[in-house]
Protein backbone atom coordinates (compact mmCIF):
# COMPACT_ATOMS: atom_id res chain seq x y z
CA UNK A 1 0.00 0.00 0.00
CA UNK A 2 1.93 3.13 -1.30
CA UNK A 3 1.11 6.66 0.53
CA UNK A 4 -0.61 9.29 -1.65
CA UNK A 5 1.94 12.12 0.39
CA UNK A 6 5.43 12.30 0.95
CA UNK A 7 5.82 11.78 4.21
CA UNK A 8 8.45 14.34 6.52
CA UNK A 9 9.33 13.84 9.85
CA UNK A 10 10.25 16.56 12.07
CA UNK A 11 13.19 16.30 13.53
CA UNK A 12 12.99 14.55 17.18
CA UNK A 13 14.32 17.20 19.59
CA UNK A 14 17.31 17.24 21.51
CA UNK A 15 16.75 14.54 24.73
CA UNK A 16 18.55 17.31 27.37
CA UNK A 17 15.84 19.61 26.08
CA UNK A 18 12.98 17.88 26.56
CA UNK A 19 13.56 16.56 29.60
CA UNK A 20 14.76 19.92 31.22
CA UNK A 21 11.35 21.41 29.49
CA UNK A 22 9.14 18.22 31.74
CA UNK A 23 11.31 19.40 35.28
CA UNK A 24 10.44 23.01 34.80
CA UNK A 25 6.93 21.88 33.98
CA UNK A 26 6.84 18.96 36.57
CA UNK A 27 5.45 17.20 33.66
CA UNK A 28 6.10 13.20 32.64
CA UNK A 29 4.60 12.66 29.18
CA UNK A 30 7.51 12.61 26.62
CA UNK A 31 5.61 12.72 23.97
CA UNK A 32 3.88 16.23 24.66
CA UNK A 33 6.80 17.53 25.88
CA UNK A 34 8.58 16.78 22.64
CA UNK A 35 6.05 18.08 20.51
CA UNK A 36 6.16 21.40 22.77
CA UNK A 37 10.01 21.75 22.26
CA UNK A 38 9.76 20.81 18.45
CA UNK A 39 7.69 24.24 18.04
CA UNK A 40 10.23 26.04 19.61
CA UNK A 41 8.86 26.43 23.17
CA UNK A 42 11.56 25.64 25.19
CA UNK A 43 11.07 27.02 28.39
CA UNK A 44 8.34 27.73 31.64
CA UNK A 45 7.76 31.41 30.79
CA UNK A 46 7.35 30.29 26.60
CA UNK A 47 4.84 27.58 27.45
CA UNK A 48 3.32 30.03 30.33
CA UNK A 49 3.18 32.82 27.02
CA UNK A 50 2.13 30.24 24.46
CA UNK A 51 -1.16 28.11 26.45
CA UNK A 52 -2.21 31.28 28.59
CA UNK A 53 -2.05 34.22 26.60
CA UNK A 54 -3.14 37.52 27.76
CA UNK A 55 -4.44 40.89 26.24
CA UNK A 56 -1.37 42.40 27.12
CA UNK A 57 0.82 40.87 24.36
CA UNK A 58 -0.60 42.83 21.85
CA UNK A 59 1.32 45.77 20.39
CA UNK A 60 0.77 49.20 20.98
CA UNK A 61 -1.19 49.97 17.57
CA UNK A 62 0.31 53.26 16.84
CA UNK A 63 3.36 51.38 15.91
CA UNK A 64 1.45 50.68 12.34
CA UNK A 65 2.90 53.24 9.98
CA UNK A 66 0.26 56.15 9.46
CA UNK A 67 -2.21 55.19 12.42
CA UNK A 68 -1.78 58.89 13.81
CA UNK A 69 -2.84 60.05 10.82
CA UNK A 70 -6.10 57.83 10.57
CA UNK A 71 -6.98 58.32 14.10
CA UNK A 72 -6.92 62.08 13.44
CA UNK A 73 -9.13 62.03 10.49
CA UNK A 74 -11.53 59.60 12.39
CA UNK A 75 -11.54 61.82 15.65
CA UNK A 76 -12.41 64.76 13.01
CA UNK A 77 -15.29 63.31 11.03
CA UNK A 78 -16.83 62.81 14.21
CA UNK A 79 -16.34 65.41 15.61
CA UNK A 80 -17.90 67.46 12.62
CA UNK A 81 -20.81 64.56 12.35
CA UNK A 82 -19.45 63.84 8.89
CA UNK A 83 -20.99 60.68 6.97
CA UNK A 84 -18.79 57.96 6.93
CA UNK A 85 -18.64 54.46 4.65
CA UNK A 86 -17.32 51.45 5.71
CA UNK A 87 -16.14 49.67 2.70
CA UNK A 88 -15.23 45.66 2.96
CA UNK A 89 -14.67 42.64 0.89
CA UNK A 90 -16.95 39.98 0.67
CA UNK A 91 -15.64 37.08 2.32
CA UNK A 92 -15.27 36.25 6.01
CA UNK A 93 -12.56 38.54 6.67
CA UNK A 94 -14.12 41.43 5.38
CA UNK A 95 -17.31 41.17 6.00
CA UNK A 96 -16.50 40.35 9.87
CA UNK A 97 -14.41 43.56 9.54
CA UNK A 98 -17.21 45.67 8.41
CA UNK A 99 -19.26 44.04 11.40
CA UNK A 100 -16.78 44.84 13.88
CA UNK A 101 -15.95 48.50 12.47
CA UNK A 102 -19.29 49.33 11.73
CA UNK A 103 -20.83 47.87 15.31
CA UNK A 104 -18.03 50.24 16.76
CA UNK A 105 -18.60 53.54 15.24
CA UNK A 106 -21.92 53.25 14.85
CA UNK A 107 -23.13 51.46 18.09
CA UNK A 108 -21.07 52.64 20.00
CA UNK A 109 -19.58 56.05 19.04
CA UNK A 110 -22.59 57.12 17.53
CA UNK A 111 -21.01 57.78 14.24
CA UNK A 112 -23.58 58.77 11.17
CA UNK A 113 -21.54 55.68 9.01
CA UNK A 114 -23.21 52.74 7.22
CA UNK A 115 -21.55 49.70 5.00
CA UNK A 116 -20.84 49.19 1.88
CA UNK A 117 -19.56 45.52 -0.01
CA UNK A 118 -19.63 45.43 -3.61
CA UNK A 119 -21.33 42.45 -5.20
CA UNK A 120 -19.05 40.27 -6.50
CA UNK A 121 -20.39 39.63 -9.78
CA UNK A 122 -21.63 43.04 -10.43
CA UNK A 123 -18.84 44.92 -9.24
CA UNK A 124 -15.97 42.53 -8.44
CA UNK A 125 -12.92 42.56 -5.80
CA UNK A 126 -11.90 45.32 -4.36
CA UNK A 127 -12.56 49.22 -4.58
CA UNK A 128 -15.52 49.55 -7.31
CA UNK A 129 -16.27 52.45 -9.26
CA UNK A 130 -19.48 51.63 -8.06
CA UNK A 131 -18.57 51.98 -4.60
CA UNK A 132 -17.00 55.48 -4.43
CA UNK A 133 -19.81 57.06 -6.96
CA UNK A 134 -22.24 55.91 -4.38
CA UNK A 135 -20.31 57.51 -1.51
CA UNK A 136 -20.26 60.51 -3.47
CA UNK A 137 -24.10 60.86 -4.58
CA UNK A 138 -25.06 59.93 -0.69
CA UNK A 139 -22.80 62.73 0.77
CA UNK A 140 -20.14 60.29 2.28
CA UNK A 141 -16.69 62.37 2.97
CA UNK A 142 -14.79 59.70 4.35
CA UNK A 143 -14.19 55.98 3.16
CA UNK A 144 -12.88 53.17 5.91
CA UNK A 145 -11.88 49.69 3.34
CA UNK A 146 -10.98 46.81 5.04
CA UNK A 147 -9.61 44.10 3.57
CA UNK A 148 -9.31 45.66 0.46
CA UNK A 149 -7.63 48.63 -1.34
CA UNK A 150 -4.23 48.84 -1.03
CA UNK A 151 -3.77 48.53 -4.62
CA UNK A 152 -7.17 51.06 -5.64
CA UNK A 153 -4.83 54.04 -6.81
CA UNK A 154 -7.13 55.16 -9.66
CA UNK A 155 -10.26 54.97 -7.02
CA UNK A 156 -8.76 57.04 -4.27
CA UNK A 157 -7.30 59.79 -6.19
CA UNK A 158 -10.98 60.01 -8.04
CA UNK A 159 -12.40 60.42 -4.18
CA UNK A 160 -9.50 62.99 -3.47
CA UNK A 161 -10.64 64.68 -6.89
CA UNK A 162 -14.24 64.84 -5.60
CA UNK A 163 -13.80 65.46 -1.98
CA UNK A 164 -13.76 62.07 -0.14
CA UNK A 165 -11.19 61.17 2.13
CA UNK A 166 -10.03 57.30 2.19
CA UNK A 167 -8.20 55.49 5.16
CA UNK A 168 -6.89 52.08 3.84
CA UNK A 169 -7.04 49.14 6.16
CA UNK A 170 -5.53 46.12 4.87
CA UNK A 171 -3.29 43.59 4.83
CA UNK A 172 -2.72 42.04 1.14
CA UNK A 173 0.81 43.12 -0.62
CA UNK A 174 1.65 46.44 -2.11
CA UNK A 175 2.21 47.01 -5.48
CA UNK A 176 5.83 49.66 -5.61
CA UNK A 177 3.79 52.57 -4.46
CA UNK A 178 0.41 53.07 -2.40
CA UNK A 179 -2.84 55.03 -3.45
CA UNK A 180 -2.73 58.27 -2.11
CA UNK A 181 -4.92 58.26 1.01
CA UNK A 182 -5.13 59.89 4.10
CA UNK A 183 -3.95 57.23 5.72
CA UNK A 184 -2.86 53.49 4.19
CA UNK A 185 -2.88 50.81 7.33
CA UNK A 186 -1.10 47.60 6.31
CA UNK A 187 2.07 46.06 8.40
CA UNK A 188 3.23 44.37 4.95
CA UNK A 189 3.79 47.86 3.69
CA UNK A 190 7.70 48.02 3.67
CA UNK A 191 7.94 51.39 5.70
CA UNK A 192 5.69 50.21 8.34
CA UNK A 193 7.37 49.48 11.59
CA UNK A 194 4.64 47.33 13.34
CA UNK A 195 6.33 44.17 14.86
CA UNK A 196 3.45 41.32 13.47
CA UNK A 197 2.75 41.63 9.89
CA UNK A 198 0.28 38.97 9.53
CA UNK A 199 -3.05 40.47 10.96
CA UNK A 200 -5.95 39.97 9.45
CA UNK A 201 -8.03 43.04 7.55
CA UNK A 202 -10.22 42.53 10.43
CA UNK A 203 -7.43 42.39 12.49
CA UNK A 204 -6.21 45.99 11.11
CA UNK A 205 -9.64 47.50 11.53
CA UNK A 206 -9.37 46.23 15.17
CA UNK A 207 -6.31 47.96 15.75
CA UNK A 208 -7.95 51.38 14.05
CA UNK A 209 -10.57 50.89 16.83
CA UNK A 210 -7.89 50.40 19.51
CA UNK A 211 -5.74 53.56 18.42
CA UNK A 212 -9.22 55.32 18.64
CA UNK A 213 -10.10 54.55 21.76
CA UNK A 214 -6.69 54.77 23.28
CA UNK A 215 -6.36 58.34 21.82
CA UNK A 216 -10.01 59.57 23.17
CA UNK A 217 -8.99 57.62 26.29
CA UNK A 218 -12.47 55.52 25.56
CA UNK A 219 -12.74 52.14 27.18
CA UNK A 220 -11.60 48.81 25.74
CA UNK A 221 -14.01 46.96 27.09
CA UNK A 222 -16.78 47.31 24.08
CA UNK A 223 -13.59 46.07 21.68
CA UNK A 224 -13.44 43.39 23.54
CA UNK A 225 -16.75 42.17 22.59
CA UNK A 226 -15.64 41.68 18.97
CA UNK A 227 -13.16 38.84 19.40
CA UNK A 228 -15.82 36.75 18.29
CA UNK A 229 -15.71 38.28 14.91
CA UNK A 230 -11.78 38.27 15.14
CA UNK A 231 -11.44 34.66 15.64
CA UNK A 232 -13.18 34.04 12.86
CA UNK A 233 -11.66 36.33 10.32
CA UNK A 234 -8.21 34.52 11.39
CA UNK A 235 -9.41 31.12 10.94
CA UNK A 236 -11.18 31.68 7.65
CA UNK A 237 -8.35 33.52 6.36
CA UNK A 238 -5.64 31.11 7.06
CA UNK A 239 -3.90 33.48 8.00
CA UNK A 240 -0.08 31.94 10.68
CA UNK A 241 -1.17 31.21 14.00
CA UNK A 242 0.97 33.13 16.41
CA UNK A 243 1.66 36.40 17.64
CA UNK A 244 -1.03 38.58 17.79
CA UNK A 245 -3.50 36.31 16.20
CA UNK A 246 -2.65 33.69 18.37
CA UNK A 247 -4.01 36.05 21.27
CA UNK A 248 -6.94 37.59 19.23
CA UNK A 249 -7.95 33.75 18.61
CA UNK A 250 -7.59 32.86 21.76
CA UNK A 251 -10.38 34.70 23.34
CA UNK A 252 -12.29 35.44 20.04
CA UNK A 253 -12.81 31.17 20.44
CA UNK A 254 -13.66 31.72 24.19
CA UNK A 255 -16.36 34.29 23.49
CA UNK A 256 -17.55 32.17 20.95
CA UNK A 257 -17.96 29.31 23.15
CA UNK A 258 -19.46 31.47 26.18
CA UNK A 259 -21.20 34.50 24.61
CA UNK A 260 -20.92 34.79 20.77
CA UNK A 261 -23.08 37.64 19.35
CA UNK A 262 -26.24 36.04 17.77
CA UNK A 263 -25.70 35.68 14.35
CA UNK A 264 -22.64 33.62 15.13
CA UNK A 265 -24.54 31.95 18.17
CA UNK A 266 -26.81 30.89 16.04
CA UNK A 267 -24.67 28.96 13.24
CA UNK A 268 -22.96 26.96 16.58
CA UNK A 269 -26.01 26.15 17.79
CA UNK A 270 -27.03 24.82 14.59
CA UNK A 271 -23.91 23.11 14.07
CA UNK A 272 -24.61 21.19 17.36
CA UNK A 273 -20.70 23.12 18.04
CA UNK A 274 -20.29 23.55 22.02
CA UNK A 275 -17.73 24.81 23.91
CA UNK A 276 -15.02 24.65 23.65
CA UNK A 277 -14.89 26.30 20.00
CA UNK A 278 -12.14 25.00 18.24
CA UNK A 279 -10.64 26.85 15.05
CA UNK A 280 -11.81 23.76 13.13
CA UNK A 281 -15.50 24.65 13.91
CA UNK A 282 -15.43 28.17 12.74
CA UNK A 283 -13.79 26.86 8.95
CA UNK A 284 -15.98 24.06 8.67
CA UNK A 285 -19.51 25.22 10.09
CA UNK A 286 -19.40 29.45 9.97
CA UNK A 287 -16.83 30.06 7.24
CA UNK A 288 -18.43 28.19 4.89
CA UNK A 289 -22.04 29.89 5.48
CA UNK A 290 -21.06 33.68 5.91
CA UNK A 291 -18.63 33.25 2.47
CA UNK A 292 -21.87 31.51 0.40
CA UNK A 293 -24.04 34.78 1.35
CA UNK A 294 -21.51 36.55 -1.33
CA UNK A 295 -20.77 33.75 -3.54
CA UNK A 296 -24.07 33.09 -3.84
CA UNK A 297 -26.53 36.27 -3.68
CA UNK A 298 -24.81 39.50 -1.87
CA UNK A 299 -22.48 39.39 1.35
CA UNK A 300 -24.57 41.82 3.11
CA UNK A 301 -26.88 39.03 3.78
CA UNK A 302 -23.75 37.91 6.28
CA UNK A 303 -22.88 41.13 8.00
CA UNK A 304 -26.51 41.41 8.34
CA UNK A 305 -26.75 38.17 10.60
CA UNK A 306 -23.88 39.35 12.48
CA UNK A 307 -25.21 42.41 13.05
CA UNK A 308 -28.72 40.54 14.10
CA UNK A 309 -29.68 42.45 17.71
CA UNK A 310 -31.44 39.40 19.22
CA UNK A 311 -32.09 35.22 18.64
CA UNK A 312 -34.86 35.94 16.81
CA UNK A 313 -33.66 38.11 13.95
CA UNK A 314 -30.71 36.12 13.80
CA UNK A 315 -32.61 33.11 13.32
CA UNK A 316 -34.53 34.40 10.39
CA UNK A 317 -31.17 35.60 8.71
CA UNK A 318 -29.38 32.70 9.46
CA UNK A 319 -31.62 30.21 7.69
CA UNK A 320 -31.93 32.24 4.69
CA UNK A 321 -27.35 31.99 4.67
CA UNK A 322 -27.58 28.15 5.50
CA UNK A 323 -29.42 28.01 2.62
CA UNK A 324 -27.68 29.69 0.34
CA UNK A 325 -24.51 27.44 1.37
CA UNK A 326 -26.77 24.34 0.62
CA UNK A 327 -27.41 25.61 -2.79
CA UNK A 328 -23.48 26.38 -3.21
CA UNK A 329 -22.63 22.89 -2.56
CA UNK A 330 -24.67 21.19 -5.44
CA UNK A 331 -23.26 23.99 -7.35
CA UNK A 332 -19.83 23.30 -6.15
CA UNK A 333 -20.28 19.43 -6.34
CA UNK A 334 -21.05 19.89 -10.65
CA UNK A 335 -18.27 21.77 -11.52
CA UNK A 336 -15.36 19.97 -9.29
CA UNK A 337 -16.84 16.63 -11.56
CA UNK A 338 -17.08 19.02 -14.62
CA UNK A 339 -13.34 20.24 -14.23
CA UNK A 340 -11.86 16.70 -13.21
CA UNK A 341 -13.74 15.23 -16.78
CA UNK A 342 -11.55 17.00 -18.33
CA UNK A 343 -8.24 15.65 -17.71
CA UNK A 344 -9.54 12.49 -19.31
CA UNK A 345 -7.57 11.81 -22.34
CA UNK A 346 -6.23 15.36 -22.16
CA UNK A 347 -2.06 14.16 -22.72
CA UNK A 348 -1.37 18.01 -21.83
CA UNK A 349 -3.53 18.73 -18.67
CA UNK A 350 -2.18 14.93 -17.16
CA UNK A 351 1.29 15.69 -17.84
CA UNK A 352 1.49 19.63 -16.58
CA UNK A 353 2.95 20.56 -13.48
CA UNK A 354 -0.05 23.35 -13.77
CA UNK A 355 -3.81 23.64 -14.23
CA UNK A 356 -5.67 26.24 -16.34
CA UNK A 357 -9.13 25.41 -16.40
CA UNK A 358 -12.37 27.75 -17.98
CA UNK A 359 -16.07 27.30 -19.01
CA UNK A 360 -18.15 30.10 -19.12
CA UNK A 361 -21.08 28.58 -17.84
CA UNK A 362 -18.77 27.97 -14.38
CA UNK A 363 -20.88 29.71 -10.91
CA UNK A 364 -17.90 32.68 -10.43
CA UNK A 365 -18.66 32.74 -7.00
CA UNK A 366 -17.24 29.15 -6.03
CA UNK A 367 -14.33 28.65 -8.60
CA UNK A 368 -12.15 29.25 -5.77
CA UNK A 369 -13.24 26.35 -4.08
CA UNK A 370 -13.12 24.52 -6.91
CA UNK A 371 -9.42 25.22 -7.46
CA UNK A 372 -8.92 24.06 -3.64
CA UNK A 373 -10.20 20.85 -4.52
CA UNK A 374 -8.79 20.16 -8.40
CA UNK A 375 -5.04 21.39 -6.41
CA UNK A 376 -5.85 18.68 -3.96
CA UNK A 377 -6.18 16.31 -6.25
CA UNK A 378 -3.58 17.12 -8.81
CA UNK A 379 -1.04 19.04 -6.42
CA UNK A 380 -0.08 22.06 -8.51
CA UNK A 381 -0.76 25.43 -9.09
CA UNK A 382 -4.28 25.77 -10.03
CA UNK A 383 -6.63 28.26 -11.77
CA UNK A 384 -10.36 28.26 -12.30
CA UNK A 385 -11.50 30.44 -14.80
CA UNK A 386 -15.32 31.46 -16.14
CA UNK A 387 -16.78 34.38 -17.45
CA UNK A 388 -18.21 37.93 -16.47
CA UNK A 389 -19.19 41.08 -18.09
CA UNK A 390 -16.55 40.09 -21.32
CA UNK A 391 -13.75 39.00 -19.46
CA UNK A 392 -12.60 35.95 -17.47
CA UNK A 393 -12.21 36.33 -13.92
CA UNK A 394 -11.10 33.32 -11.61
CA UNK A 395 -9.00 31.87 -8.94
CA UNK A 396 -5.37 30.41 -8.25
CA UNK A 397 -4.56 28.01 -5.30
CA UNK A 398 -1.08 26.98 -4.83
CA UNK A 399 1.38 24.36 -3.18
CA UNK A 400 4.26 24.52 -1.52
CA UNK A 401 7.25 26.30 -3.03
CA UNK A 402 5.41 28.44 -5.67
CA UNK A 403 4.27 31.84 -5.32
CA UNK A 404 1.09 31.96 -7.09
CA UNK A 405 1.21 35.90 -6.85
CA UNK A 406 4.50 36.30 -7.86
CA UNK A 407 3.80 33.92 -11.25
CA UNK A 408 1.22 36.25 -11.85
CA UNK A 409 3.05 39.26 -11.67
CA UNK A 410 5.42 37.59 -14.46
CA UNK A 411 2.48 37.09 -16.28
CA UNK A 412 1.22 41.00 -15.92
CA UNK A 413 1.20 41.79 -19.86
CA UNK A 414 -1.12 39.15 -19.88
CA UNK A 415 -3.77 40.57 -17.51
CA UNK A 416 -5.99 42.90 -16.87
CA UNK A 417 -6.09 42.70 -12.88
CA UNK A 418 -4.31 40.65 -10.12
CA UNK A 419 -4.27 40.77 -6.80
CA UNK A 420 -3.41 37.95 -3.46
CA UNK A 421 -1.21 36.27 -1.88
CA UNK A 422 1.62 33.40 -2.14
CA UNK A 423 -0.80 30.67 -2.32
CA UNK A 424 -4.11 32.15 -2.89
CA UNK A 425 -5.02 35.07 -5.83
CA UNK A 426 -8.01 36.53 -8.09
CA UNK A 427 -6.98 37.56 -11.35
CA UNK A 428 -8.89 39.02 -15.02
CA UNK A 429 -8.00 38.27 -18.45
CA UNK A 430 -9.08 39.02 -22.01
CA UNK A 431 -10.71 36.11 -23.34
CA UNK A 432 -8.02 36.57 -25.94
CA UNK A 433 -5.20 36.33 -24.06
CA UNK A 434 -6.41 32.67 -22.60
CA UNK A 435 -3.83 30.45 -24.73
CA UNK A 436 -1.22 32.78 -24.19
CA UNK A 437 -1.64 32.52 -20.23
CA UNK A 438 -2.06 28.97 -20.30
CA UNK A 439 1.33 28.49 -22.13
CA UNK A 440 3.26 31.35 -20.01
CA UNK A 441 1.83 30.23 -16.99
CA UNK A 442 2.57 26.52 -17.41
CA UNK A 443 6.67 27.72 -18.21
CA UNK A 444 6.70 29.18 -15.00
CA UNK A 445 5.15 26.08 -13.34
CA UNK A 446 7.58 23.98 -14.67
CA UNK A 447 10.55 25.87 -13.79
CA UNK A 448 9.35 26.88 -10.35
CA UNK A 449 8.48 23.36 -9.56
CA UNK A 450 11.21 21.92 -11.20
CA UNK A 451 13.08 20.92 -8.12
CA UNK A 452 9.56 19.43 -6.18
CA UNK A 453 8.10 16.00 -5.89
CA UNK A 454 4.60 16.04 -7.31
CA UNK A 455 3.34 14.56 -4.36
CA UNK A 456 2.01 16.56 -1.89
CA UNK A 457 4.63 16.97 1.97
CA UNK A 458 2.92 15.29 4.56
CA UNK A 459 4.39 16.66 7.82
CA UNK A 460 4.94 14.09 10.76
CA UNK A 461 4.98 15.53 14.24
CA UNK A 462 5.53 12.58 16.21
CA UNK A 463 5.95 8.58 16.15
CA UNK A 464 3.51 7.65 19.40
CA UNK A 465 2.21 3.75 20.08
CA UNK A 466 -1.34 3.38 20.29
CA UNK A 467 -1.16 2.48 24.20
CA UNK A 468 -0.27 6.37 24.59
CA UNK A 469 -3.65 7.48 23.40
CA UNK A 470 -6.20 8.36 25.95
CA UNK A 471 -8.69 10.70 26.63
CA UNK A 472 -6.51 12.25 29.60
CA UNK A 473 -3.92 12.75 26.63
CA UNK A 474 -5.85 14.71 24.87
CA UNK A 475 -8.06 16.80 27.23
CA UNK A 476 -5.21 17.83 29.78
CA UNK A 477 -2.52 18.05 26.67
CA UNK A 478 -2.79 18.55 23.46
CA UNK A 479 -6.00 21.01 23.73
CA UNK A 480 -3.45 23.49 25.78
CA UNK A 481 -1.77 23.63 22.10
CA UNK A 482 -4.64 25.00 20.65
CA UNK A 483 -5.74 27.06 18.90
CA UNK A 484 -4.50 25.63 15.97
CA UNK A 485 -3.51 27.20 12.24
CA UNK A 486 -0.46 27.73 9.84
CA UNK A 487 2.42 28.05 12.53
CA UNK A 488 0.89 25.92 14.85
CA UNK A 489 -0.58 23.06 12.94
CA UNK A 490 -2.74 20.27 14.77
CA UNK A 491 -0.17 17.58 15.23
CA UNK A 492 0.36 14.68 13.01
CA UNK A 493 0.53 11.83 14.44
CA UNK A 494 1.75 8.37 12.84
CA UNK A 495 1.43 4.84 14.27
CA UNK A 496 2.47 1.60 13.12
CA UNK A 497 3.29 -1.28 12.87
CA UNK A 498 -1.19 -1.48 13.18
CA UNK A 499 -3.22 -4.03 11.89
CA UNK A 500 -6.94 -3.45 10.77
CA UNK A 501 -9.49 -5.23 12.92
CA UNK A 502 -12.70 -4.58 11.40
CA UNK A 503 -13.19 -4.95 7.54
CA UNK A 504 -13.28 -1.62 5.86
CA UNK A 505 -17.03 0.06 6.20
CA UNK A 506 -17.94 2.09 3.40
CA UNK A 507 -19.63 5.27 4.37
CA UNK A 508 -21.27 7.32 1.59
CA UNK A 509 -19.57 6.12 -1.16
CA UNK A 510 -16.26 8.05 -0.63
CA UNK A 511 -15.62 7.79 3.14
CA UNK A 512 -14.43 4.85 5.25
CA UNK A 513 -14.54 3.26 8.59
CA UNK A 514 -11.84 0.99 10.02
CA UNK A 515 -10.46 0.48 13.56
CA UNK A 516 -6.77 -0.39 14.26
CA UNK A 517 -5.13 -2.25 17.12
CA UNK A 518 -1.82 -2.95 18.16
CA UNK A 519 -2.44 -6.75 17.42
CA UNK A 520 -5.35 -8.18 14.71
CA UNK A 521 -7.06 -9.40 17.55
CA UNK A 522 -8.38 -6.23 19.48
CA UNK A 523 -11.05 -3.84 18.58
CA UNK A 524 -8.75 -1.44 19.11
CA UNK A 525 -9.49 2.42 17.96
CA UNK A 526 -11.77 3.90 15.51
CA UNK A 527 -10.73 5.84 12.19
CA UNK A 528 -12.14 7.66 10.08
CA UNK A 529 -11.07 7.91 6.20
CA UNK A 530 -12.70 11.14 4.75
CA UNK A 531 -12.69 11.41 0.66
CA UNK A 532 -9.74 8.44 0.10
CA UNK A 533 -12.06 5.59 -0.64
CA UNK A 534 -10.44 4.80 -4.33
CA UNK A 535 -6.75 5.20 -2.79
CA UNK A 536 -7.14 2.74 -0.04
CA UNK A 537 -9.83 0.27 0.17
CA UNK A 538 -8.76 -2.57 -1.74
CA UNK A 539 -5.22 -1.98 0.60
CA UNK A 540 -6.55 -2.23 3.40
CA UNK A 541 -9.28 -4.86 2.88
CA UNK A 542 -6.14 -6.83 1.93
CA UNK A 543 -4.18 -5.88 4.84
CA UNK A 544 -7.01 -6.60 7.41
CA UNK A 545 -7.80 -9.62 5.39
CA UNK A 546 -4.12 -10.78 5.37
CA UNK A 547 -3.62 -9.44 8.81
CA UNK A 548 -0.68 -7.45 7.24
CA UNK A 549 0.94 -4.69 9.78
CA UNK A 550 0.56 -1.18 8.18
CA UNK A 551 1.18 1.90 9.59
CA UNK A 552 -1.00 5.63 9.10
CA UNK A 553 -0.57 8.99 10.08
CA UNK A 554 -3.52 11.05 11.32
CA UNK A 555 -4.89 13.80 13.63
CA UNK A 556 -6.02 12.43 17.39
CA UNK A 557 -9.64 13.46 17.45
CA UNK A 558 -12.97 12.78 20.21
CA UNK A 559 -15.95 11.41 19.33
CA UNK A 560 -19.17 12.50 21.21
CA UNK A 561 -22.30 10.65 20.64
CA UNK A 562 -25.06 10.58 23.55
CA UNK A 563 -22.97 12.15 25.83
CA UNK A 564 -20.55 9.20 25.62
CA UNK A 565 -16.51 9.88 24.40
CA UNK A 566 -13.79 8.18 22.61
CA UNK A 567 -11.02 8.68 21.30
CA UNK A 568 -10.95 8.80 16.83
CA UNK A 569 -8.49 8.90 14.50
CA UNK A 570 -8.81 10.87 11.63
CA UNK A 571 -6.69 9.63 8.81
CA UNK A 572 -4.77 11.80 6.85
CA UNK A 573 -2.69 8.75 5.13
CA UNK A 574 -1.51 4.88 4.72
CA UNK A 575 1.37 2.73 4.06
CA UNK A 576 2.66 -0.62 4.48
CA UNK A 577 4.31 -1.31 6.98
CA UNK A 578 7.97 -2.55 5.89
Amino acid sequence: MEPKKNWKYVPAPPAAEVEALGEALGLKNSYFLSLLVSRGIKTFEEVKDFMVPEVNQLHDPFQMKDMDKAVERLGLALESGEKILIYGDYDVDGTTAVTLVYSYLAGILGADCDYYIPDRYAEGYGVSQAGIQYAKDNDYTLIISLDCGIKAHDRVAWCNENGIDFIICDHHLPEATIPDAVAVLDPKRKDCPYPFKELTGAGVGFKLMMAFAIANDLELDPLWESMDLLACSIAADIVPMNGENRVLAFFGLAKLGSNPCPGLGYLLKKAKKKAPIQISDIVFSISPIINAAGRMDHAHGAVKLMLAADDQEAEALAEAVIQQNLDRRVVEKEIVGQALAMFEGNEFLLSARSTVLFNSGWHKGVVGIVASKIQDQYFRPTIILTESHGQLVGSARSVRGFDVHHALEECADLLEQFGGHTHAAGLHLKPENLQAFIEKFERIAQEGLANISPKADLPVDLQIPLEALSLSFYDKLLVRLSPYGPGNMLPNFVSGPVFVTKSPFVMKEEHLKIYVGSTPDERGLEVVVFGMKADFYDGLCAAYEQRLPIQLVYHLEVNEYLGNRTLQLRALDFASFN
